[in-house]
């Protein structure tokens, strides 16, 4: 006689040592995080065991910086200018993989697939000599471009696999109804792929936030925030970086929930 699912469950061996090996691994990915939270309200700056003196003064450095905000500025108009760009072009590839048959479509795969295993200081070498080539002035938009470039596979493996898993029923039925294809397209397809769009989007946005190797190519006058941190970092780690990196875990933190709930509320059978 076969055991019953309970019985089964209760028959699976556990190990002491697994809630131990959790803490440990828990314990190294986010304890320098925390510690970089708490670091950043020290009095004592960035040295000094343990924190004492818990000030705000730190953040208000940072809010009174201006060169770290302009740095902010010029990343998040790079972020939202490469997201439209890699979702302008990934959308249309992710359907021709999916729907369409030519020559050449195995090849189209591993090409559009490329920029995701290639380092991105070659990425960014390659496009730093296509716009000199060009005599393209490095700027801002050259950054745009590169992270554009770089990320349109983001997009394409996203969507892609957001229409491996579409109902392909309720196209048919759009069609059969009278809708044409461009119809079906923005009435039924686009709307079907809202959590993988926007699950991509959010990649892409956060990709582009922190992508240092192949802006550090491609910049001009204007820094933007990574690079900023960067060149801070070379005189030593200051509280202000501290205060900053917080704000940028609290709004990242903010868009995983954010992107968690939206799942939750279309997809709840997928969410435990």
């Amino acid at each position: 006689m076969e055991l019953s699912m309970n019985q089964r469950e209760r028959t699976v061996p556990t190990s002491r040592w697994l809630p131990w090996h959790a803490i440990v691994v828990f314990a190294f990915l986010y304890l320098p995080i925390v510690t970089l939270i708490v670091y950043s309200f020290n009095g004592s700056g960035v040295g000094g065991f343990p924190p004492r003196d818990l000030t705000l003064n730190w953040y208000r450095q940072l809010f009174a910086d201006d060169a770290i905000w302009t740095s902010v500025l010029n990343s998040l108009l790079v972020a939202f200018a490469a997201m439209a760009i890699s979702l302008a072009f990934g959308i249309p590839a992710a359907l021709a993989l999916d729907r369409a048959n030519f020559p050449g479509k195995a090849l189209f795969r591993r090409l559009v697939l490329l920029p995701l295993i290639l380092p991105g200081i070659i990425t960014g070498l390659s496009l730093l000599m296509l716009f000199q080539a060009g005599n393209v002035k490095l700027s801002l938009l050259t950054i745009v471009l590169g992270h554009g470039t770089a990320l349109i596979s983001v997009a394409t493996t996203e969507v892609f696999a957001g229409l491996q898993k579409l109902d392909r029923t309720q196209e048919e039925a759009s069609l059969d109804l009278g809708a044409n294809y461009w119809q079906t397209f923005w009435r039924v397809t686009l709307p079907n792929l809202r959590l993988s769009i926007i699950g991509a989007a959010l990649l892409i946005f956060t990709l582009s936030m922190d992508e240092i190797a192949v802006s550090f190519f491609l910049i001009g006058r204007d820094n933007t925030l990574p690079l900023e941190i960067w060149g801070r970092l070379r005189r030593g780690i200051t509280p202000e970086i501290n205060a900053i990196s917080t704000i940028i875990f609290i709004f990242s933190l903010a868009a995983i929930v954010t992107w968690y709930r939206l799942r939750a509320k279309a997809e709840p059978e997928l969410i435990l």
